[in-house]
């Protein structure tokens, strides 16, 4: 129940994993120096014990009544020794003060086991330890026994242990505190980028996401969300220029229409003359209606909603089948249109759709190429690739304008798009049939460019070749 209350922040789920983690870390650490300080405490009290019974068998002393004795020392102090003197036959001999005032009555029965071996016997306050063992002192055979007791042991053990049950839980705390500040300053950039990203709306995507390290995760992160922010602010500066660009596009039509009904219902007019009205008013709802349709292929092409044919296609056929369909323009405005073919060249695609990027394209140099110009359709096979040129002698584009040639709905107008006048929008008006061809050739796995000639402008589609040929 506290937990579900907690605040289910980053920064606390790693303060929590942080201090989880110490406290399992620490435990196994209090856990490993008990039991090593143990183990080396009991292997001391041995050794001591080893020593106890050295100096029991050197430095005993024999009296003028042939007693036994050994220097005690202070029988008070804990270094005062517990000795215990046997003869083989159970009666005992000598024994110290400290073994008078600490009796062990399991040491009798230890008599039968004294192959100096150490024996943990109960006792109060703590188990006695005995090391009993056979040797000789003064040419008499005797049983030495030789014991301490655990409690120092212990208590040394016990006080480290209290020590370490104390400091682990300060421990922890320091430790969860440290976690969590450092936690605070790694994740505050975080908490930066947050509150900038909260500010940042779509009229707003020209800032960016503050970077205080470029080399780190989180600075790398930013730096991917910021190219974003700028790819979203150019998708969106363009929507908007594509909207602006629609609504006065689609009006220019509609006001037409409506300046031409409103001129024709002011005063009385004959027939022909209303005639000639209608005539002017379908015009403009022709031009409405393509528009529209180019308005729709280009949703079309955004959705990708149409699933394309893989029909093999004789770019040469193409090529002589657009001509004829476009020719009587080119004569109209005295123009050449021509198909030249540099061998046979294949590509399998969209027929349809391929058709139309070459129509708008063909339809395009029709419009800007002056009268006696010369349009041509070249086709190739290069390095595995399927060639169609559409080449002109028109004015061509400026480099300024070059890049943005296959925007939606930009149009190079005026001496500034071109060296000599005009205007260049993918020949429907509206520019959307350069923008059209583009997503016509692309669908079709292919590449369409453009190159600013020396006697005009070429438009280049590049597909992949089909090397079984168009008769598969």
């Amino acid at each position: 129940m506290i937990a579900s209350r907690l605040p289910r922040t980053l920064r606390v789920r790693l303060t929590a994993w942080h201090v989880g983690v110490m406290v399992v870390v620490l435990a196994i650490y209090a856990a490993a120096v008990l039991l090593i300080v143990t183990r080396n405490a009991s292997r001391a009290l041995d050794a001591r014990l080893r020593s106890d019974f050295r100096w029991a068998a050197g430095m005993a002393e024999r009296g003028p009544d042939g007693s036994l004795s050994w220097f005690e020392g202070d029988p008070w102090s804990e270094e005062s020794p517990w000795l215990q003197v046997w003869s083989l036959d159970g009666a005992l001999i000598y024994r110290t003060a400290v073994a008078r005032r600490l009796p062990v009555p399991e040491s009798e029965a230890l008599l039968d086991h004294v192959d100096g071996r150490i024996v943990s016997v109960a006792s109060e306050p703590a188990p006695f330890r005995i090391l009993g063992r056979r040797t000789v002192i003064g040419a008499d055979p005797v049983v030495v026994q030789v014991g301490r007791s655990e409690a120092l042991m212990r208590q040394e053990v016990g006080e480290l242990a209290l020590v370490l049950l104390l400091g682990l839980p300060l421990s922890v705390a320091a430790a969860g505190l440290g976690g969590y500040y450092l936690a605070r300053g790694a994740l505050e950039p975080i908490a930066s980028m947050t509150e900038r990203a909260r500010a940042i709306t779509a009229s707003r995507l020209g800032e960016r996401l503050p970077i205080d390290n470029p080399d780190d995760e989180l600075g790398r992160l930013a730096g991917v969300f910021n190219e974003t922010l700028g790819r979203l602010d150019s998708s969106f500066t363009q929507m908007r220029r594509f909207t602006a660009n629609v609504s006065h596009e689609l009006r220019t039509p509609l006001t037409a229409i409506r300046s031409v009904g409103e001129v024709a219902l002011r005063e009385p007019r004959d027939a022909a003359s209303y005639r000639t009205v209608v005539e002017s008013m379908l015009e403009e709802a022709d031009r409405l209606s393509g528009l529209v349709d180019r308005l729709l292929t280009v949703s079309r092409a955004d959705s990708g909603d149409r699933t394309r044919a893989r029909d093999a296609i004789d770019l040469g056929e193409l090529a002589d089948n657009v001509a004829n369909h476009l020719g009587v323009l080119a004569e109209e405005r005295e123009q050449a249109l021509v198909v030249v073919r540099d061998g046979r060249s294949t590509c399998r695609g969209d027929r349809i759709v391929l058709r139309q990027a070459v129509i708008n394209l063909v339809d395009n140099a029709i419009k800007y190429t002056p009268a006696g110009g010369e349009i041509e359709l070249r086709v190739s096979a290069a390095n595995g690739s399927a060639v169609l040129e559409v080449s002109d002698t028109g004015p061509g584009v400026s480099e300024h304008h070059a890049p943005r040639l296959f925007d939606r709905l930009y149009r190079v107008a005026g001496s500034d798009a071109t060296d000599g006048g005009g205007t260049l929008d993918g020949g429907d008006g509206a520019g959307l049939g350069l923008a059209i061809a583009r997503w016509a050739v692309e669908a079709n796995r292919g590449r369409l460019s453009y190159e600013r000639e020396r006697r005009g402008s070429t438009f280049r589609i590049t597909l992949p070749g089909n090397e079984h040929g168009a008769a598969e």
